[in-house]
């Protein structure tokens, strides 16, 4: 049960980057956005790619910082984790629900079927997350996240 809401409240800082990020407008993380949506903003004057590549450095540092740090001290110091097995399932589980929460809600349904991240002047590039980019997504969720998960927990044997 503590993993599901470790789970949720890592969902949580995932949707408050987003809510956040897209407060003055979803131009605020058209890092997210594929190339076209990204050169068109930069075109229509909405923002520059200067301002893009800082979004991008500190959007990666928000995302990736908490995992990395927050999952493993969840796993190792709330739930006790011990041994690489029971902690490459803890963190798997942890990232596949943060996963889940990203592909179903904030892709499919926030992205994809709500106003709130269209871009005036784009909506001819919608869909704004591509066949290739959501494969790409979802092999990242369901791969790359029990991956990651494997390297945090194969490092902490080694310490």
């Amino acid at each position: 049960m503590l993993i599901i809401l470790e789970g949720l409240v890592m969902s949580f800082w995932l949707l408050l980057i987003c809510v956040v990020g897209i407060a003055n407008g979803p131009v605020g993380l058209v890092v997210f956005y594929e190339e076209d949506v990204k050169k068109r903003v930069t075109e229509l004057g909405l923002t520059t790619e200067e301002k893009i590549r800082k979004t991008s450095i500190i959007t990666a540092i928000a995302l990736f910082l908490p995992q990395l740090t927050i999952v493993p001290a969840f796993v190792y110091c709330l739930n006790g984790a011990e041994g690489f097995m029971d902690a490459f399932i803890q963190m798997s589980a942890i990232f596949l629900i943060m996963g889940l929460f990203d592909r179903l809600f904030i892709d499919w349904y926030w992205v994809g079927h709500t106003k709130a991240w269209e871009i005036e002047g784009t909506e001819d590039l919608k869909p704004y997350i591509s066949k290739k980019t959501l494969i790409g997504k979802w092999a990242g969720t369901l791969v790359g996240f029990p991956l990651l998960a494997a390297i945090i927990a194969g490092l902490a044997e080694l310490l």
